[in-house]
């Protein structure tokens, strides 16, 4: 079935734009207690088409204009003849604003509202309205506790704008974070609902534009694109008299003895993606399989750096890293790739020998780093660049001049000039070894084919996401060469040989 366009937007925001873009609406001429009541009728129309038999609902409040979200939501939930209650983990004192607003909204409605404590028990569904977007310390007391209730209470959860304790800009869980089933966000949609943990508790997500000025937005700056149908970069149609020398001829440099699966596996992906010719520089072991399970590849049996100067005269693409251990053999291919001048793709034990200083990644190449390869190159902890994976990768792309996709839940690829984009499919069978060769046989087919560098890498993520989501179905067990057929097939859907 061909994918299609979301409802979702494109654009996505850091916290700090969605303020603005609040703030605009303001100034633009909507009262603020107006944008908090279309938030609340936007939570609660969710929650209904979410749980059409409910009838029993328990708000967990701040005391920020989230838990003036939450108020209002109580309202309309009474008004419907819900049984409602409002457990207030922030002092309502504290309240104010809009959210005080909708505070006395809540008591004039004579809504339940009492103390959070932690012997109080949660009935229903609950709404997390706990913290809004401004949170980036660890999450303190009551809420930690409060966070930790509903997450052990089975119920049915749905947060407002996003789960409390994960942050907007990062999609780092700050300590610790609700476990939502739903979550309805407002205005903008976050770049930390789409990355990083974000997967492991925004559950479904409904988005409300709250009847915002669609220029206003369009005009406001955002921080990265969401990969979708609509927006992807194509190939362009094939002539009918079109020949293989117009399509490329990617050279893949990898498999060093016990590695051979990796660099046939990436072998195999350019040329199931589109790769005019296919070349393959292994070691001699290597050939016999290579040839039994690729006999459209042309496979050479390299023992040194020598051997390749006349390959790399001849082809247009480099992938390099599949397989390519980090011993001599290794070292001495990746030294002769570096000083070719041709769009190359790096992967691998090519990031590994790269972050060593072994070797300068030349100019204009794509790099495809998981978060562990990221921090060697960056010289942090893994744990520092998933804490802000946008920001790693931003960084990666301005150190190497380098297009990269920094991988993982939430894969982002970032360009030297600025641009950022994310693809946030995908699915967790596809945690297993091999998926990273696939995706680098894959961008150097684009590029081969005559793609733009970002281009070709944000169609090459979206690809293999979509065809790991789609191959996730059947569950554990996918193997990496799974993926191949199906990417082929989505390919084609999305940018077909002939018009």
């Amino acid at each position: 079935m061909p994918h299609t366009k979301d409802d979702l937007p494109d654009a996505l925001y850091s916290a700090a734009q969605v303020r603005g873009l609040d703030a605009s609406l303001i100034a633009a001429g909507t009262p603020g207690f107006e944008l908090m009541q279309r938030a609340a009728r936007a939570t609660w129309r969710a929650l209904v088409r979410h749980w059409p038999t409910a009838s029993e609902l328990t708000v967990v409040a701040g005391h920020g204009n989230n838990a003036g979200d939450g108020y209002l939501v109580a309202v309309l939930a009474r008004r419907a003849g819900w049984a409602v209650r409002v457990l207030a983990a922030g002092d309502p004192q504290r309240l104010q604003g809009d959210a005080a607003l909708a505070h006395a909204d809540a008591v004039s409605e004579k809504v339940s509202i009492e103390p959070w404590a932690a012997h109080c028990e949660l009935q229903g569904i609950v709404l997390d309205a706990l913290l809004g977007t401004g949170v980036t310390g660890e999450v303190r007391e009551p809420y930690a506790s409060a966070i930790a209730a509903i997450n052990a209470s089975g119920l049915p959860v749905a947060a407002v704008d996003i789960p409390s304790g994960l942050c907007a800009d990062t999609g780092r869980i700050l300590g610790c974070a609700v476990r939502a089933d739903l979550t309805v966000t407002f205005i903008g949609l976050k770049l930390g609902l789409f990355t990083g943990e974000a997967a492991d508790v925004v559950g479904e997500l409904v988005f409300n534009d709250l009847q915002a000025d669609p220029q206003l937005i369009h005009d406001a700056p955002s921080s990265a694109l969401r990969l979708n149908t609509g927006n992807l970069p194509r190939l362009d149609f094939r002539k009918p008299a079109s020949h293989k020398g117009k399509f490329g001829h990617v050279l893949l440099i990898g498999g060093d003895r016990g590695l051979g699966g990796a660099i046939l596996l990436s072998a195999q992906s350019a040329l199931r993606s589109g790769a005019g010719m296919v070349s393959v520089a292994t070691r001699s072991e290597h050939v016999p399989a290579a040839l039994a399970r690729i006999p459209e590849a042309m496979v050479v049996g390299t023992s040194s750096a020598n051997q390749l100067m006349q390959l790399l005269q001849k082809v247009s693409v480099l992938v390099v890293g599949p397989g390519l251990g980090q011993a001599a053999w290794g070292r001495s291919l990746i030294s002769a790739a570096a000083n070719a001048p041709l769009p190359q793709v790096w992967d691998a034990d090519a990031l590994n020998l790269l972050a060593e200083g072994c070797v300068s990644l030349p100019k204009d190449c794509v790099i495809t780093p998981h978060p562990g390869e990221a921090a060697r190159l960056l010289g942090m902890t893994t744990a520092q660049v998933q804490a802000d994976r946008p920001a790693a990768a931003r960084e990666l792309s301005k150190k190497y001049t380098a297009v990269v996709v920094l991988k993982g839940a939430g894969s982002l690829i970032a360009s030297p000039d600025g641009r950022l984009a994310l693809c946030h499919q995908g699915h967790p069978a596809m945690a297993t070894a091999g998926l990273g060769d696939v995706l680098a046989g894959l961008v150097g087919a684009l590029l081969a084919q005559g793609m733009e560098a970002f281009d070709a890498t944000c169609l090459a993520v979206w690809l293999h996401a979509n065809a790991g989501q789609q191959q996730g179905i059947f569950g554990r067990g996918l193997a990496a060469s799974d993926l191949i057929p199906a990417i082929r097939q989505l390919l084609e859907e999305q940018a077909p040989c002939l018009k």
